[in-house]
């Protein structure tokens, strides 16, 4: 699991994930949710492997997260494949409090990047997003087997500048790790630089690692699909 929270102590699956994975992305806030405005959303499952905005737990769940929407779109972009980047659905129904902040991470991300493109959609989704309350505060989630959500604490997102907690764990789902001790200026330093941090956006080594990460990691996936064929 990996959250929002500020962590402590040894963080050496953090580095294994670095090493893996790459670096940071984007961040972004339009404000902090309203759990008045909430219309009953679904419970979110319960997280078998979580990465989260200030959790003192780092481990691969979110490379398996990652590995797993690569899958699921692999097929896709095999069988579209004069298109340039690819595509990864979400669906935000089951966050209502949070429209707004889905959204402008969402474009934080699509303008930041290349290779991958966000984009919500109503029925099937490659990962879906839950607002609640929980005392890990906000967190991605998967099984690994491409079904993957992220889950937006209130109270975090209140304490917190929302749509950089938002874009932070919507950037889990792109396969980046959790670097607690990174500056503000890195969207996966999440909750370590503290709630005065408002950065929503990625920095540059982030922005590239991402492309980096989509270019190569596609490259082998619709190679793997062809050769199965």
């Amino acid at each position: 699991m990996a959250s929002f929270r500020h962590s402590t102590g040894s963080k050496n699956p953090r580095r294994i994930l670095a090493l893996a994975l790459g670096l940071g992305l984007a961040s972004a806030a339009l404000g902090t949710a309203n759990p008045a405005s909430a219309q009953s959303p679904a419970k979110a499952p319960a997280p078998t492997s979580a990465v989260g905005y200030v959790g003192t737990a780092e481990n691969a769940g979110n490379k398996a997260f990652f590995d797993a929407v690569l899958k699921s779109v692999a097929k896709r972009q095999a069988a579209q494949s004069s298109l340039k980047a690819v595509t990864v659905y979400y669906n935000a129904s089951q966050a209502p409090s949070f429209r707004s902040q889905i959204s402008s991470a969402a474009s934080i991300w699509n303008s930041s990047v290349s290779n991958v493109k966000l984009q919500a959609t109503s029925g099937g989704a490659d990962f879906s997003y839950y607002e609640g309350n929980d005392s890990r505060g906000s967190y991605a989630s998967t099984n690994g087997h491409g079904s993957g959500y992220i889950f937006l604490d209130y109270t975090q997102n209140q304490q917190y500048d929302s749509i950089r907690v938002t874009a932070h764990e919507t950037g889990h789902v792109l396969g980046l790790p959790d670097h607690y001790s990174g500056p503000c200026s890195e969207l996966m330093s999440g909750g370590g630089p503290g709630p005065s941090c408002t950065n929503r956006y990625p920095n540059s080594a982030e922005r590239s690692r991402v492309n980096q990460l989509w270019a190569n990691g596609l490259a082998k996936a619709i190679a793997q699909v062809n050769a199965s064929r």
